[in-house]
């Protein structure tokens, strides 16, 4: 009798081992580097009690909740995640509605960017990535036969994205919005929209992205800190200059694990935003570089388990695994470039490794849905049915 899709088995042979590997390296560096970025400033801090592994707790006992949904999300089967997946959208888009109402959503450095529950901070925006990559392939597969007409294919897409842009710009996040963008726009592309026509549209966003540069005081900062840093080094060019003495000083192996001094309440949000920074001044280059081939073999086998899903004309399946590999990909060249001093300082965690519960779970959620698409694929290929 044929095994159907519903009952999963978890040998290690039916699964992607790179993906599997490569995700499980990057959690437990992010978790290492985490509380080597962390101790000085939890322990000076009366808020964390003054223990120096107060973060490195706390982001153990993400990660485990995490795990754990993963676990879980890896028993759904990938028709259940389509049918859910407007309702997903529309979960996020309230969610993200919920953080703007004064006495609901928390505001932390002029942001309003969580919810409160309790413990723990929520931060809608990092879910709505992830039901973002959903429904646009839901979308996008639904419309592959309009893929060539802007008003059919294009504009109803476009005008939920565009409302999801408003609350995430109002809360603000920027970093946010971006990413999903980019989602939106590379599952179309992926699922067959016009070569010139996306062009197009790359262009009208680039504009669009101008102008809200441009008319925000605050992100016009950013961008003159960014172009000179040691213009202003003790204001506007702050977060960027030390990310380069971090670099500098990490040379090829780095100062020693632990031994960064960049880390000593000089650069700011060590442990999220530059986490990478503080890799580079510990492990040096050949750190880094670890970390960028974790992140590129992790991305490859996104766009590898994708393709496999084409040929098996899973094509909802196909546009989720990249659409996850897009999401982890870009995120992860944006905070790597902002370390780097490459682009203009940006809030975004570099993925499965900075400190937040919200970014790891949905970002061990995604790798257990690109881990079971992987698995249905392996089990069509062997000739069970769906």
């Amino acid at each position: 009798m044929l095994r159907t899709l519903d009952q999963p088995r978890r040998l290690p042979s039916e699964i992607d081992l790179a993906l599997l590997w490569s995700t499980l390296v990057l959690l437990v560096i992010g978790m290492v580097m985490v509380y080597s970025a962390s101790m000085a400033t939890a322990e000076a801090a009366r808020q964390t009690g003054n223990q120096s592994s107060y973060f490195l707790i706390r982001h153990g006992v993400f990660l485990i909740v995490a795990l754990v949904a993963a676990g879980m999300a890896f028993q759904v089967s990938m028709a259940t995640w389509q049918r859910w997946s407007p309702w997903l959208f529309v979960i996020g888009f309230v969610l993200l509605a919920l953080v703007l109402i004064p006495g609901i959503g928390r505001e932390v450095n002029g942001a309003r960017r969580w919810l409160s529950l309790g413990l723990v901070n929520l931060q809608p925006s990092e879910l709505m990535k992830l039901f973002a990559v959903f429904y646009a392939a839901d979308y996008t597969a639904r419309k592959m036969p309009y893929m060539h007409d802007l008003k059919k294919a294009f504009l109803p897409l476009a005008s939920a994205m565009v409302a999801v842009g408003v609350l995430l710009l109002k809360e603000p996040d920027f970093g946010a919005f971006v990413v999903i963008i980019s989602i939106a726009m590379a599952i179309l592309f992926l699922g067959g929209m016009r070569a010139r026509l996306f062009v197009i549209l790359i262009v009208v966003l680039a504009v669009a992205f101008a102008a809200l540069i441009i008319i925000s005081p605050y992100r016009r900062d950013r961008i003159f800190g960014f172009m000179d840093p040691w213009a202003d080094a003790f204001g506007r060019g702050y977060q960027l200059s030390h990310a380069l003495i971090a670099f500098g000083r990490g040379e090829l192996f780095g100062v020693g694990l632990g031994a960064s001094v960049e880390k000593l309440f000089y650069l700011p949000e060590a442990h999220t935003d530059f986490l990478l920074a503080v890799i580079a001044e510990e492990l040096g280059f050949v750190g880094v570089l670890v970390v960028i081939l974790l992140f590129s073999l992790l991305i490859q086998r996104a766009f590898a388990i994708g393709r496999q899903a084409v040929a098996l004309e899973r094509f909802y399946s196909a546009l989720v695994a990249q659409g996850v590999g897009v999401w982890l990909g870009v995120q992860a060249f944006i905070n790597m470039g902002v370390n780097m001093g490459v682009l203009p300082t940006k809030g975004l965690t570099l993925p499965l490794m900075s400190f937040g519960g919200s970014g790891i779970l949905a970002n061990c959620i995604a790798l257990a849905v690109l881990l079971r698409i992987d698995w249905e694929n392996r089990q069509l290929m062997r000739g069970a049915k769906l």
